[in-house]
């Protein structure tokens, strides 16, 4: 990669870069995730075995309240979702602005030559195995537990590690996308759980989000693709990476969409009264019961 538009990427975009973030260097990240990738799949195991486990346990004992924690837990998550979304975005607008949208999604410039967004890139891949931890209060709280849910956190997570190791450039819509509708999702749940009363019409704002980033992931990735393929171009994305990426999204958009239906718009949930709102957590979904 020629590291002459380095400059542009990096000084006009930032007013202040922290030490940490100019410590990072993505080859050595990189190799660790490489040399490492089997941790990936021990988390997703024990996760599997973990929230069926314990619904099995919580089956004949009683649910816990857990409203504070997970008001803390949620407020955290938003608080860092904030910050990501304000570390990765400016980054990314300044490279359309600039180079437009084939660079944007073909040239991992973010990563090899934007230490803030790939320093905050990395911190994105290593949370979608913290976040593991929104299942966690379902089960104790004895909340639904749908497939959509256990579905993504699971896939999010292999398709997350496998994108940075490979230095996929369209990381860079896949990550702004996910904090911004973090940023709303974990905020509207930090409010519900310490029992402020939000309007019905944000937890389907947020749902309308989340199928337009499903939208935009399926749009980024087959352009990536097409790029390469049809147009000859240097494209930083695999075969294996365009199959992963586009079933990923796609499947995400059908069962965001049934999602949707089945929360606002069908007859039986019009019908219901008194009924808790359905929102999905971002990538994770379920139905929460506060009060």
């Amino acid at each position: 990669m020629n590291r002459k538009d380095s400059p542009q990427i990096i000084e006009p975009t930032y007013s202040h870069v922290f030490n940490f973030e100019k410590n990072y260097f993505y080859p050595d990240s990189q190799k660790w995730f490489q040399n490492n990738f089997q941790y990936c799949y021990y988390c997703c195991i024990i996760y599997v075995i973990l929230i069926f486990g314990g619904k099995y346990y919580m089956s004949s004992r009683p649910k816990f309240d857990l409203k504070r924690p997970l008001a803390l837990w949620s407020g955290l998550l938003a608080v860092f979702s904030i910050i990501g979304f304000c570390r990765t975005a400016p980054e990314m607008f300044f490279t359309l602005r600039h180079h437009g949208f084939y660079y944007s999604i073909c040239k991992p410039s973010h990563l090899l030559q934007d230490h803030v967004s790939g320093f905050w890139t990395w911190v994105f891949v290593l949370s979608k195995v913290l976040e593991f931890g929104d299942t966690i209060f379902i089960v104790l709280r004895k909340q639904p537990l749908i497939f959509l849910h256990f579905y993504h956190h699971l896939t999010v997570v292999l398709f997350s590690w496998f994108t940075y190791v490979e230095t996929t450039a369209a990381t860079r819509w896949y990550v702004v996308m996910n904090y911004f509708v973090h940023s709303w999702m974990y905020s509207y749940y930090a409010l519900k759980a310490m029992q402020y009363k939000v309007p019905k019409d944000i937890a389907m704002m947020i749902t309308t989000m989340q199928l337009v980033q499903m939208v935009i992931g399926c749009v980024a990735t087959i352009a990536a693709y097409y790029y390469r393929e049809s147009c000859g171009l240097e494209c930083y994305i695999t075969r294996k990476n365009f199959i992963f990426g586009f079933a990923i999204y796609f499947s995400y958009l059908i069962l965001f969409g049934k999602f949707f239906f089945e929360s606002y718009l069908s007859d039986k949930r019009k019908n219901k009264v008194g009924e808790n709102v359905h929102v999905n957590r971002g990538k994770e979904c379920y139905k929460p019961k506060i009060g």
